[in-house]
């Protein structure tokens, strides 16, 4: 039964029919080859659409900006002055730490059950609707540059755009193909990716029709690992020290053995001592075992990508990488301004999920700690609202659709799972959402990171594990910030987090969720090497 405070709580989320899936096609008329119509009821009769840009990065964690001080000597000028004269949300989280998930999230408007694009390789169905089909629908000219990386490797063009580029799978830094509307070009000459798509973006949006509003998705590969900055960066932090977090040790202890000799069972009179349990297992702080294996793993400090690189070279490079990111955003702004169009265009920018670099002695991204599942979240439009503001209400990758069509003018579809956050640009929080909700699933490639699911408020996070014989995790964020003192034994607040149990299971119940994948993998698992070459 649903918990009825949940109830009135979210009742956004019961609005929708639970069969989220509509269908999509590339005709134009007022119905896709499926029949379902993608004509949207207007908001606002005779007000001119506006001109979106979505900018989207890879694997940039909330925090790696000049502006926040995280990084004393990462230079980001462009995403600074978007933040001066826009919005910074520092409170900006995505629903599944992972690109195709997320990415599907952010075309979507849906949770990754929902979606059920829930890994890297899990297929796109045919019956998605993206956003980008009502905006067409709507009269707007549509542009897709850069990565794709959903349901396969295919470049091939999606439904959505009227223009598309795009190359196979994690693509590479330098002297990529590109499928450019069916055909592909090979670039060489030290070629660099990020250059090349924003270039062609602009290119572009000078010569698209004027008649038209547009959307422009530009989709940078950066700065997913393996790193390669743009050789005008490369070792420009050579000599800078590390920023080493305060958790980066809570996964450095041995997972405890067992306390009693097995040879000795049927030697022993009577049942032998008690088991390890609580903190005299899991020691101080009661980290998961999980945490503490990874750390020794593909995406653990001790043996990171297999030993392929060392930390220091790894931080280095990535923030080399991000200054790509960060002048293609000023090209994008110095644009707008050439052409009088930077006061009245929206320009969105944000990561596709977050990343780690030592907390808890992990890297990459996946779990729902803060450096993983928190993204940069960067909104300018002068013309909509005051600039400089800080927005602290939680915000997802799930409100980029109902958002950008709300600025087209267009109500979003009731199924959904995502709200516009215009309202919060202009200062009204009435009605907002208090708590986001998280979930992964595990993956054959990757088996250090179990099934999980949670659900964060402004000050308590709850972390659930599926499958695994671990610890559960419950962090007081004001007090630990850090997510280094795991509370979930705590007898103050035990009705608390049963309360939160019982919200995760209220939310996957009224979206349909309560399915684990699952999915044909016979193959060698290419990041575990403790099990090379078996299936």
């Amino acid at each position: 039964m649903i918990n009825l405070l949940f109830f009135s709580r979210y009742a956004w989320m019961f609005s929708f029919p639970l069969l989220f899936c509509l269908s999509c096609g590339s005709e134009k008329d007022s119905r896709d080859s499926k029949g379902t119509s993608l004509s949207l009821e207007s908001l606002r009769q005779g007000e001119k659409p506006r001109n979106v840009i979505f900018i989207l990065s890879d694997d940039h964690r909330y925090d790696f900006m000049g502006f926040t001080g995280k990084i004393p000597w990462l230079e980001t000028p462009n995403m600074d002055k978007m933040a001066a004269q826009g919005a910074h949300f520092p409170n900006a989280f995505v629903t599944t730490s992972l690109c195709s998930p997320s990415r599907a999230s952010i075309l979507t408007g849906l949770f990754s059950h929902s979606h059920t694009v829930v890994d890297n390789h899990a297929p796109v169905p045919d019956n998605l609707v993206f956003f980008p089909e009502y905006l067409q629908k709507g009269g707007y000219e549509t542009g897709f540059f850069g990565k794709w990386h959903m349901g396969s490797d295919s470049d091939e063009p999606r439904p959505g755009f009227d223009h598309w580029e795009s190359f196979r799978g994690q693509g590479v830094y330098y002297n990529p193909t590109l499928n450019i509307n069916g055909e592909h070009i090979s670039y060489e000459d030290s070629t660099y990716i990020t250059d090349l798509l924003t270039e062609h973006a602009l290119e572009w949006l000078r010569q698209r029709d004027k008649e038209k509003p547009y959307f422009l998705y530009l989709s940078h590969k950066a700065v997913h690992a393996e790193f390669a900055p743009a050789q005008r960066h490369f070792k420009k932090y050579e000599e800078e020290e590390l920023v080493i977090p305060p958790s980066f040790y809570t996964s450095a202890p041995q997972v405890t053995g067992k306390r009693m000799d097995g040879n000795q069972t049927l030697e022993r009179e009577g049942p032998g001592p008690e088991p390890y349990a609580g903190e005299d297992y899991y020691g101080e702080g009661r980290m998961p075992d999980w945490q503490k294996m990874q750390r020794e793993g593909w995406h653990g400090v001790d043996y990171m990508y297999h030993g392929r690189m060392d930390f220091g070279e790894f931080f280095r490079r990535y923030c080399e990488t991000l200054l790509g990111v960060d002048q293609s955003i000023g090209a994008v702004l110095d644009y707008l301004e050439e052409v009088g169009e930077l006061e009245s265009t929206m320009v969105i920018y944000m990561g596709d999920n977050g990343f780690s670099f030592g907390e808890h002695g992990l890297i990459d991204k996946r779990h729902f700690y803060e450096e993983s599942v928190k993204v940069p979240f960067l909104v300018h439009c002068p013309e909509l609202f005051e600039s400089g503001k800080t927005i602290d209400k939680m915000v997802q990758n799930i409100d980029i659709a109902p958002t950008v069509l709300e600025m087209a003018g267009l109500k979003a579809p009731d199924h959904l799972h995502g709200m516009s956050f215009v309202p919060l640009l202009k200062g009204e929080e009435s009605g907002w959402r208090d708590r986001i909700f998280y979930e992964y699933y595990w993956e054959y490639d990757f088996p250090h990171t179990p099934t999980m699911h949670g659900v964060r408020t402004d000050r308590y996070k709850y972390i659930r594990y599926h499958g695994i014989w671990d610890t559960n995790e419950f962090y007081d964020l004001l007090e630990d910030p850090y997510e280094m003192n795991n509370l979930i034994a705590s007898p103050e607040h035990r009705d608390q987090i049963e309360e939160l149990a019982h919200e995760i299971y209220d939310w996957l119940e009224s979206t349909d969720g309560m399915q684990i994948p699952l999915k044909r993998t016979v193959k060698n698992r290419s990041g575990d090497h403790r099990n090379p070459g078996v299936f």
